[in-house]
């Protein structure tokens, strides 16, 4: 009997279950997603309510969506979406993150539903969500094109899958690699495989392969003087996000 096909490469679950105890220390090995989380969280709050036709100005905007944060970590982007208001499962096959991620939302009064499992095995069960979010996962997988059709069949005809990763460019490189694990030693050597990268335009030919239509995307700049990331309509060279539309 053959085995299920799977997105999930163990040596890379391995790197984050190593540095799962310090997801939420901002000093830690997560800083540089501690400092581009307000950027990115701005950017799927504007796209979740335009969506769903939500006015962010609301105490909680999201309340009645089902949102699947799937590779959630310590829960750095689930929690603060619970707190607008959406029913929030975490996934991540490493359990070490699940149990941080857990341990955290008890202790901020937050009902998370997190999970140790992966996205095939949600798929399987039948979960359907308005929105999936897949974070700085897709560069980590065994196969892109594979857990970006399960994505597609995890969200409903109407929701959104919104992705965000790395660009396979020089400056990519030089920024991630050699910057942040080689000088500034944010991450340790080896989280990175540049090779595994991917470029904006495959991850849309990605997406729209496995049935989804592209609706927006841009890149997340570092500004190394402010010390802060922002969004960017044509500056996609480095880190960049995409929102895709399951139609049907």
């Amino acid at each position: 009997m053959s085995s299920p096909i799977t997105s999930i490469d163990p040596a890379e679950i391995a790197k984050f279950e190593a540095m799962a105890a310090e997801w939420w220390d901002p000093r830690g090995k997560f800083r540089p997603l501690h400092l581009m989380n307000p950027v990115r969280l701005d950017y799927i709050a504007t796209q979740i309510a335009g969506e769903f036709g939500r006015d962010r100005r609301d105490l909680r905007p999201f309340g009645g969506l089902r949102v699947l944060d799937i590779g959630c970590g310590g829960g750095l982007v689930a929690e603060p979406v619970a707190r607008l208001g959406a029913d929030v499962v975490g996934a991540d096959a490493a359990e070490g993150n699940i149990a941080v991620a857990r341990l955290h939302a008890e202790g901020q009064g937050l009902a998370i539903d997190y999970r140790a499992t992966t996205a095939e095995a949600l798929a399987a069960g039948g979960e359907r969500f308005d929105v999936v979010l897949a974070l700085e996962i897709v560069e980590h997988v065994a196969d892109p094109t594979v857990f970006i059709a399960t994505c597609r069949e995890l969200v409903r005809p109407g929701g959104l899958v919104i992705l965000s990763t790395l660009n396979r460019t020089a400056r990519s490189f030089g920024a991630a690699i050699v910057g942040a694990e080689w000088i500034l030693r944010w991450l340790p050597r080896g989280t990175h495989d540049w090779s595994r990268f991917i470029t904006p335009d495959e991850l849309a030919g990605m997406a729209e392969g496995a049935g989804l239509a592209v609706a927006d995307r841009r890149g997340m700049v570092f500004n190394p003087l402010g010390f802060g990331w922002s969004l960017s309509d044509r500056d996609l060279s480095v880190n960049y996000i995409l929102t895709a539309r399951r139609e049907a």
